[in-house]
This record gives structure tokens, C-alpha cells and sequence, in this order.
């Protein structure tokens, strides 16, 4: 039942979003021919902005053209726009004598081809264009007596430079990390995937701030219908502002109301590259360093990048530690209360002894002393997280030392519940993928286990693992390649074989709608397309 339901919302959404008549971007308006109306126009549009700047001149042997260049201070690079706009508009005397040698020539032509020296130009005949133009960092040149104006890539806004993420540190591998500026990171994508095949298409969301996105995916490799897809998602929002990747996420995932990710995130232009070359496809959004990755899987969960750096036995390893820690830290407490409420019958004698003269005293239920305990460290971690990084350690460790402790004497828990939770604590931050999903997860099997013991923990797990089977990521079954199961995907699951042995992408990633593989095998170059 509460699947159909998720089907309903999303089905509601998406026709609440086709049916909008709303529209993302603004209707096409011809640039005016007169300056005079170009300039009233801009300075309407930009009333009140004292970022804006224009510069008016007037250029030819007579003087008799009348030239407005037009861009946002502090969004561009005021050195470039002197040297290579300003400057050889003014000096280059050649204008009036081109136009007397090439009569077939425009003003605007000309300028193009002889005077702006800039490399990045091109013309414009959409007035709300050149003004969405000039809100990201453009310089636009308005020429008298044209329809047209040229847009000169002038972008030089201050940035973070690129560093190390601290939410994805590795001992080896590389250590870069995305940063705000999309244009950045596409260039850093740019240097892993040396391919004329990486494709970016751009696309502008978010009706107020016009926010840059990139769809971002290699032709041959991903399959065309998950392209499609996600570019039709994306086109399908309708929102004021897109602020961070977040924004996009929430909008075009498979099930929002679940507990579940079913679109991944990274800050490391490796991890994009290594996914993409598997079929999947980045979202890339302006002003934010993390990039959205589709389809998503929970295996994903317990792989790092730091995997395929390393011997195929160590990571394997430590892979088999992740999954270990995964289930540590969302069974630990439902087994603990499972033990204390309905099987102390297999607990050893002298354990028992131990725990029932740590309990001596307590007030609470088993269950009771969990849920707050469970509690009490998720506040200690967000308080941890959302403090300044000098203390927010400290304030983490030293909170938890003192309210165990002091817990522990007043009686209110016992010193072996202290224990079962930093297990569960520390195994948590093992795998720091699931860090939203796995409370609920402890908590609904601690009910469980409170209300029928081991029996509530198996029947919550299979609840669990039936919805899981149920999920998709953009047509992508969720638990792939183990629902439905394939052998030859199972060689980067729980365990890694070496990389000589990975001979074909992920089957679920690139399997075409009668059988077939979209992509060839994994370690050649050159990528085998769909006949026609």
C-alpha cells in the first residue's frame, strides 16, 4: 500500500509539473535598433543596481556609430574587458575603411571579425538573452543600428580554488575536489576523461535565479533513454531558485518520500569520471561543489574510490568491514534489547550476571534506555557538525565522555547500554553514505525487536529488504546486480576483483530494452555504438 502510494504522489508531480504554464525561461524580445531605446531598456532593467556599468562610445572616422558595452562589476575580469573590447574599439582605426572596402559587411561583423580581439564571442539577437547574459558574468557590446550584440566570455568572479573535500578524504588517490564554479569543475572533468565523447549540455533552472546546470554523460556509453530521461526531469522543474544540487535532487528522484538515496552525490571529480565510464550521468550545478550522479544503487554504499587504488585483497577487506559496520550499527541496539526482553536464556551466565548488575537501579526499559541513548548521540553529532571546526571535535568527544559518565552514576542507564551505543556510534560513521538513512532504519528495528523479539527483527529486515526490491533509480532496480541477480556484476559488489578481471560495465547500467549491451568492454578505448 504505501508503495501505490509513492506511485500516486510521483505521478501527481509530474503532471502537476507538465501542466504548469509556467515557463522557465522568458519569451524571445529582438534587441531595438536605436541605442537610445537599448540604453532606456538597460537602465530600466537595471534601476537601482549600482553594480551595473555601461560605457558609452563613439567609433568610426566621423564618429557616427554609437557603441553601449554593458557588464555587472565584479563578475568580470575589468582588465580583459579593457584590453581586448574597450581598447581596440577605440584605437583600431581600420572600422570606416573596412566598411568602405567590404560594403556587404555589418557594423557588428566587423567588429567581430577585425576589432574584438576576446576569443570567446558571439552574437545575440534575444534582448533577455544578452540581459541573462550580463547577470552571469558577460560582457555584452550594443552597436547602434543592429539587431544583433555581441557577448564577449569576460567571467572572472572571484572563487575557492580547488582542494581537498573533507567529506571524502583517501590515503591514495587523487586529492582534488570540485568547487562552486561550474566551469571549473567541468574542466576537471575535462582532464580525467580525455574524450570528445564527454558530452555537457547545459541548461538554465529556477525562474529567479536562472540557476547553470550541465548534464553531463559520455555518448556510446550511457544509454540514451537514461539521458533522456534526466533531461526531461530537469526540464520539468518549476521552482524560484535552484541553490544547490540538493534543490535539483529532490526534483527529480525516483522516490521522494523514501528513506532510501536514490540519487548519489560526490565532491571528487574521480568518483564522476569512474561512474560515468559505467553508464551513469553527473549533474553538475552552478554554485555548489557536490555533482549529482544517475542511476544510483545501493551498492554504492560501501564502495570508495580508494577501492580501486589499492590491492584488489586489501579492499576487498575492507569492503567486507563496510558491510559489517553497516549492519553493526543499525542492529546492535535491536539485538541488544532483543537479548535483554525476550532471550536471556542464550545469553552466557556470567555475561547476565554482568548485565543485570549494570541495570541495578535503572528506571528505564531496555527499549527506553536505547531510544534515548540513540537520541542523545544524535544530538551530540549535529551539534558537533554545525559548531565551528576548532571545538566542534572537542564539544563532540568531551559531551559524550560527560553525559556517559554522568548518566552511568545517576543511575538513569546502565554502563553496558554506554557501550552498545558507541559500537553502534562509531560503526556509523564508517559508512558515512547511509548517515541519513540509517537511524530510521535502528529505529524501526529496535521496535521491532522490542515488541517480538529476534522474530520483530527478522520481520522488519524483510519488510526492509521487500521495499528495497521494490525501488528504482531512473529505471535502474536498486539492489542491482542482486535484484535481479548477475553473476558477472558481482565481481564489484561485497568484494573487488582485480581490475584485469572487470571485463564489462554494469549490465543494469548499460543493457538495452531487448537484451543487448550498449557499451563494449570496459578496458577498450574505443566504444562500440548501436547500429543504426
Amino acid at each position: 500500500m504505501f508503495r501505490t502510494l509513492i506511485r500516486k504522489f510521483n505521478y501527481l508531480k509530474l503532471n502537476s509539473l507538465n501542466n504548469s504554464s509556467i515557463k522557465n525561461t522568458p519569451k524571445k524580445e529582438e534587441i531595438p535598433k536605436s541605442i537610445k531605446e537599448i540604453k532606456n531598456k538597460l537602465n530600466q532593467t537595471f534601476s537601482e543596481c549600482n553594480d551595473f556599468i555601461t560605457r558609452e562610445l563613439e567609433i568610426g572616422e566621423k564618429r557616427e556609430i554609437k557603441v553601449i558595452i554593458a557588464y555587472i562589476d565584479g563578475l568580470v575580469e575589468k582588465k580583459m574587458v579593457d584590453t581586448e573590447i574597450i581598447k581596440p574599439i577605440l584605437i583600431d582605426s581600420r572600422l570606416t575603411k573596412l566598411n568602405q572596402e567590404f560594403n556587404k559587411k555589418t557594423t557588428i561583423e566587423i567588429l567581430k571579425e577585425n576589432i574584438i580581439s576576446i576569443s570567446g564571442l558571439n552574437e545575440v539577437d534575444d534582448f533577455n538573452e544578452s540581459i541573462q547574459s550580463i547577470l552571469s558574468g558577460d560582457t555584452m557590446t550594443y552597436i547602434d543600428g543592429n539587431k544583433k550584440a555581441l557577448k564577449a566570455d569576460t567571467r572572472g568572479f572571484e572563487f575557492r580554488g580547488v582542494e581537498e573535500p573533507d567529506t571524502e578524504s583517501v590515503v591514495r588517490g587523487p586529492r582534488e575536489g570540485y568547487t562552486e564554479s561550474i566551469r571549473i569543475n567541468t574542466a576537471l572533468l575535462r582532464r580525467k576523461v580525455k574524450n570528445a565523447n564527454l558530452k555537457f549540455e547545459s541548461l538554465k533552472l529556477g525562474k529567479q535565479t536562472n540557476t547553470d546546470v550541465m548534464v553531463c554523460y559520455i555518448k556510446g556509453i550511457a544509454h540514451d533513454d537514461v539521458v533522456e530521461t534526466v533531461k526531461r526531469r530537469l526540464k520539468k522543474i518549476n521552482t524560484d531558485a535552484i541553490l544547490e544540487s540538493g534543490y535539483i535532487e529532490e526534483f527529480i528522484e525516483d522516490a521522494p518520500l523514501s528513506i532510501f538515496p536514490t540519487v548519489g552525490n560526490t565532491e571528487k571529480p574521480d568518483i564522476t569520471a569512474a561512474k560515468i565510464l559505467e553508464g551513469r550521468v553527473a549533474i553538475l550545478c552552478d554554485g555548489t561543489p557536490f555533482v549529482l550522479t544517475v542511476p544510483y544503487l545501493f551498492v554504492e554504499s560501501i564502495q570508495a574510490s580508494e577501492d580501486y587504488y589499492s590491492r584488489f585483497i586489501s579492499s576487498s577487506f575492507l569492503r567486507l568491514i563496510r558491510i559489517l559496520a553497516l549492519a553493526s550499527s543499525t542492529l546492535t541496539p535491536a539485538i541488544y534489547v532483543a537479548l535483554l526482553c525476550f532471550h536471556q536464556d542464550i545469553i552466557p551466565a556470567k555475561l547476565m550476571i554482568t548485565i543485570v548488575s549494570s541495570r541495578e537501579g535503572v528506571p528505564f526499559s531496555a527499549f527506553i534506555e536505547a531510544a534515548l541513548m540513540i537520541i542523545a548521540f544524535e544530538l551530540l553529532r549535529e551539534a558537533g557538525v554545525r559548531m565551528p571546526r576548532q571545538i566542534g571535535q572537542a564539544v563532540s568527544i568531551v559531551g559524550a565522555l560527560v553525559l556517559g559518565q554522568s548518566a552511568v552514576e545517576a543511575g538513569l542507564i546502565s554502563s553496558m547500554m554506554v557501550i552498545v551505543i558507541a559500537v553502534t556510534a562509531i560503526t556509523s560513521f564508517i559508512v558515512s553514505s547511509m548517515d541519513r538513512t540509517i537511524p530510521f532504519l535502528r529505529f524501526a528495528l529496535l521496535i521491532g525487536a522490542n515488541v517480538i523479539g529476534f522474530m520483530g527483527i527478522f520481520l522488519v529486515s524483510e519488510v526492509i529488504l521487500i521495499y528495497m526490491c521494490s525501488l528504482r533509480s531512473f529505471g535502474v532496480p536498486y539492489l542491482a546486480p542482486f535484484s535481479p541477480l548477475n553473476g558477472m556484476d558481482l565481481k564489484d559488489t561485497f568484494i573487488r576483483v582485480p581490475v584485469w578481471a572487470m571485463l564489462k560495465r554494469p549490465k543494469a547500467l548499460t543493457e538495452n530494452k531487448d537484451g543487448g549491451e550498449q557499451s563494449g568492454y570496459r578496458m577498450k578505448v574505443n566504444y562500440r555504438k548501436k547500429e543504426d
